[in-house]
């Protein structure tokens, strides 16, 4: 694993937007037994999503958050440097939706714009990337977008997916300060296990046709195309045990952390099953442990970060804080940062999108 340490860049602010559209249990219930619909909420803690309609993408999402954050930030558009999008469900596969993203938001023509494309693991990626670009160069201030709409990519014939997913988006707001608290990184990858995560037909290795589009009955009953996403559940899960806990104990050592000197333990929230048994693992104390995923599902890239404007988002903006944040999952791939905050950190109340209140 590599280990990095970014000194001076603070961690100014957070925002969250959700899809208004809401499926629940009820909704599942429909389209499976309420017996196999129970069983999958009783093990993942899930009772409900937030789902993107057509027309509402992972980049309206982002947007909504940005604009908001920026606006309480009182930072003027053309004074941001950076932007970095973190999605697996751009716009187009061309161009970059961070260069959408910046014509929507009005950067100015010096700002710097790229996509990364993360899943489970991005955000805290994301916030190593934009922080050591802008203490590399002569930029200030930095945004980190991170959204996806994976519930577009799933079968609706997927019991076991579609319970599970849902979607959001999220904007982070990064500036140079040299009085800044160091950010802390470690970061790894196992790409051999890339297979028990993924679309397959999605891109140029495999070319989507009729045949990748056609929806036939696959393991243990669920319903797929192979153009629809798949997980191996249980590889997913002991990737996660094997691999989650010596980071945290690396990141801690590198950052020369104690654990129960960690405010708050947020990690990607996967499911509930999953995560009490990596809690377990880590020693963290329950009550400093962050599990926020019943009404939002699982919703890959930009969970952190919703997760913190959701059970967070007063004591940032009142108290300092020591967040232990960690993402794990599609590549495969995990990475952490330990990141102090002020106090001050300005974090909006939640927004709500529907497509018909995209602008025009």
């Amino acid at each position: 694993m590599v280990s990095a340490a970014v000194q001076g860049v603070a961690f100014r602010g957070v925002a969250s937007a959700v899809p208004r559209s809401v499926r629940t249990l009820a909704d599942d219930a429909e389209a499976f037994s309420r017996e196999a619909v129970d069983k999958i909420a009783a093990s993942t803690g899930i009772i409900s999503r937030r789902w993107a309609e057509q027309g509402l993408c992972a980049s309206d999402l982002c947007e909504a958050a940005a604009r908001r954050l920026i606006a309480d930030l009182e930072w003027e558009p053309s004074s941001l440097d950076l932007l970095v999008f973190v999605s697996q469900t751009g716009d187009h596969q061309l161009p970059a939706t961070a260069c959408l993203l910046h014509g929507r938001l009005g950067l100015a023509k010096q700002a710097a714009a790229f996509d990364i494309g993360l899943g489970c693991s991005g955000y805290s990626y994301a916030l190593w990337v934009a922080s050591s670009l802008l203490r590399s160069s002569s930029g200030r201030r930095a945004l980190v977008l991170v959204g996806d709409t994976l519930t577009k990519t799933i079968s609706p014939g997927d019991r076991a997916l579609v319970p599970l997913f849902g979607d959001a988006g999220t904007a982070t707001a990064l500036e140079v300060d040299d009085g800044a608290a160091p950010i802390h990184f470690v970061t790894g990858t196992d790409g051999t296990g890339a297979e028990f995560l993924v679309i397959p037909a999605s891109g140029s290795r495999i070319p989507r046709t009729a045949a990748t589009g056609f929806r036939s009955e696959r393991e243990s009953g669920n319903v797929r195309s192979d153009e629809d996403l798949f997980m191996d559940g249980s590889s997913i899960f002991s990737f996660t045990l094997r691999e989650v806990p010596p980071m945290m104990r690396s990141l801690l050592d590198s950052a020369g952390v104690n654990a129960e000197d960690v405010s708050s333990w947020v990690f990607h929230q996967a499911n509930k099953f999953m995560m009490d048994h990596l809690r377990r693992r880590v020693k963290a104390p329950e009550d400093r442990f962050v599990i926020d995923l019943e009404t939002w599902g699982n919703t890959s890239s930009p969970s952190i970060a919703l997760a913190l404007t959701t059970s967070l988002r007063a004591r940032l903006q009142s108290e300092p804080l020591t967040l232990l944040l960690a993402g794990y999952g599609v590549g495969l791939s995990w990475s952490s940062a330990l990141v102090r905050t002020d106090g001050a950190v300005v974090a909006p109340p939640l927004i709500e999108l529907s497509a018909g209140d995209l602008r025009p």
